[in-house]
């Protein structure tokens, strides 16, 4: 079909749519069944800490205002007809649990390693659960700060023990992915979580090997001098190391708790067709596969992961407005990836963008985000769909979730338990 004749039929269906006590950690035990009814699937919102994002709304608030931000989350993910919350769990190599391998984060008492006087993901687990949500624990593996000084790191933090893992890039502090031992660390201090709380799922972002920054250059050569032998160049050794994590931790996932899930929320490009005829029709600059060194595209055709999140962070306009990708575009191509394969599909929506008067016109219209579900409707591929973020699931500017409510969520699908 060619572009043109994709869009027509496309756009003829957008036209017809219109439209327990608080720090309590749950030892053993399974995580609730879980519902993918075919009039709901997942309905997810992502709860982010990083930088305080979403929650707490700042830091070093007393252990009860952080608290009760955090249950008004969970409420408001149920008024939204929402049934699974993604939550921030370990934001920049440190710990919203109390953790043997990692410090308190920061974005709770505004220092790093000082102890909140209360459990934020034991707490969440437990309240989700009461509530018939669904919680993803959500931890971003290699990211260790938002500033290139290891000095301002707590003393104790594994980062300043071994200088020799840290790459400084950006403006950021990464661990090398390329180091075993790394890997090894990483994988330890995530899985914590997972052998300590009834999680429903463990939960990656689209940070892998960092997004590429001008004039800069990660400085791996001694990994790649000391690992790399026997790959055919840098990036193929890259690759690997980001497989061998996520092949990894899936595994440990089944052995520590069968029933928990494992999902990844990448970048919504793999590849351009530019680049690769496998790839998708669009012109993004940004390749997961070259640039992150993330193979999404494998992980979901091997059966690697339980699910996928593609972030498809653009509107669903007419391809003649010349943007480097396009979400009606980027379904298809999705759906095509996951059909047959073992791999749920959700798609990630960018609830953030709506009403953000810095976004094209057609992020100011309030039907926008609800013509992408209806869209997606037509490949029995989407399993779902999860809204970036919290923040903007509870102000909803220009009543856009309000939107996808009415139009796709009026009953409620709730995760038994």
């Amino acid at each position: 079909m060619s572009r043109r004749a994709f869009w027509a039929t496309a756009a003829a269906t957008l036209v017809a749519a219109g439209g327990v006590a608080a720090g309590t950690a749950i030892a053993g035990g399974e995580p609730s069944p879980r519902r993918r009814a075919a009039e709901g699937g997942l309905r997810g919102m992502w709860l982010a800490t990083v930088v305080n994002r979403d929650w707490p709304s700042a830091p070093g608030l007393t252990a009860a205002r952080q608290r009760a931000e955090l249950l008004a989350h969970l409420d408001t993910a149920v008024d939204r007809r929402l049934n699974a919350v993604i939550f921030q769990v370990r934001p920049t190599a440190d710990a919203l649990w109390p953790s043997p391998h990692e410090p308190w984060s920061q974005y709770l008492t505004g220092t790093q390693g000082e102890d909140p006087g209360w459990d934020p993901l034991g707490t969440a687990v437990e309240e989700a659960h009461a509530r018939g949500l669904e919680l993803h624990a959500w931890f971003n593996p290699y990211r260790i700060a938002n500033h290139t000084d290891p000095t301002r790191l707590v003393a104790s933090h594994p980062a300043r023990r071994h200088p020799d893992w840290v790459v400084p890039y950006g403006g950021k502090l990464y661990y090398n992915p390329g180091i075993p031992a790394v890997r090894a660390f990483v994988e330890k201090a995530m899985l914590d979580a997972v052998r300590k709380y009834a999680v429903d799922a463990v939960h990656f972002d689209d940070y892998f090997y960092p997004y590429p920054v001008a004039g800069q250059v990660f400085d791996d050569d001694a990994a790649y001098d000391a690992y790399g032998g026997g790959f055919p160049n840098r990036a193929a050794w890259r690759r690997d190391n980001i497989d061998r994590l996520v092949r990894e931790t899936a595994a440990e996932i089944k052995v520590i708790r069968p029933g928990t899930q494992f999902g990844i929320s990448p970048f919504g490009v793999w590849r351009n067709a530019v680049t690769d005829p496998a790839g998708s029709d669009t012109r993004a600059g940004v390749q997961t596969y070259d640039d992150l060194h993330a193979d999404t595209r494998k992980w979901v055709r091997e059966n690697w992961i339980d699910y996928i999140v593609p972030q498809l962070y653009w509107s669903a306009h007419p391809l003649d407005q010349q943007v480097p990708a396009n979400y009606a575009v980027l379904l298809p191509w999705w759906a095509e990836v996951a059909k047959g394969s073992g791999t749920r599909l959700y798609i990630g929506e960018a609830l953030y963008k709506a009403g953000d008067p810095a976004q094209p016109a057609e992020w100011q219209d309030p039907a926008e985000l609800s013509r992408h579900l209806t869209l997606a409707k037509e490949y029995p591929e989407v399993r779902g769909h999860v809204f970036f973020a919290a923040k903007e699931v509870k102000a909803d500017r220009i009543g856009a979730m309000a939107r996808v409510v009415a139009d796709h969520y009026q009953g409620s699908v709730r995760t038994p338990r």
